[in-house]
């Protein structure tokens, strides 16, 4: 497999100059322990993560050394410690040296990254752009959907098929969002969705797909999260 076969494609992401307050509440809101931090072109800037946030001024969490080895230790060091743990804006405290990796990245190399480094998610970028997300979450929903560690079967294969072939026919279609996984005839469907009517198309989709035995709905809906964006604007 690889990392375009379980990636999220439609990513939440923040701006460089966009508040860590911001940052807080949008990570709270989404349930997630970490955003890409982007340019308005898509292009990767770097990462902020629950860990940018553990030694902060406000709660008194910064690190205490003695004062001797305040003094030996170099200035310019400190300095840049003291912008994380103060700092107001994204770009103050985010991770600029992003570990990142392809599409067509092997499933394999992008674990084998995620461990030797020891983060959870990993973002994909083409051409200079951010296309997508791999993280832990996406590898526990793969090993969901497939029982064993095995490439998809011929007949799996063409259903998957077929269903994003219809899918890119459809001017309602959330390509770009929806990811198809489909095992012993079995499809799963994850990804956001910007309207619940797109769940039942989509579930109608691929239950009139020839071979397929079940479907099973792992979609949720961003349609409250846009409204409550629309109304804070």
């Amino acid at each position: 497999m690889k990392v375009s076969d379980i990636m999220t494609r439609q990513v939440v992401s923040i701006g460089a100059a966009q508040t860590i307050q911001e940052a807080i509440g949008l990570m709270l809101d989404q349930h997630l322990s970490g955003l890409p931090v982007t340019a308005s072109d898509g292009a990767l800037l770097g990462i902020i993560t629950e860990a940018d946030f553990l030694r902060r001024s406000e709660i008194a969490t910064e690190r205490k050394r003695p004062r001797w080895l305040e003094i030996v230790l170099n200035p310019g060091f400190l300095a840049q410690e003291y912008v994380h743990t103060h700092g107001r804006r994204i770009e103050e405290i985010m991770t600029r040296d992003v570990m990142t990796v392809a599409p067509d990245t092997p499933l394999i190399e992008a674990v084998e990254l995620m461990e030797y480094h020891r983060v959870k998610r990993l973002p994909v970028v083409a051409s200079g752009k951010m296309v997508g997300i791999v993280s832990r979450a996406d590898l526990l929903r793969a090993l969901a959907s497939v029982t064993e560690a095995s490439a998809l079967s011929r007949d799996d294969d063409k259903i998957r098929q077929h269903i994003l072939a219809e899918l890119g026919a459809q001017a309602w279609g959330p390509r770009a969002l929806v990811d198809v996984v489909v095992h012993n005839g079995v499809v799963h469907l994850w990804g956001p969705i910007l309207d619940e009517r797109e769940r039942q198309g989509l579930c109608v989709m691929a239950e009139n797909t020839p071979g397929v035995r079940e479907v099973r709905d792992h979609l949720f809906c961003v349609e409250p999260f846009l409204d409550n964006v629309m109304s804070a604007l």
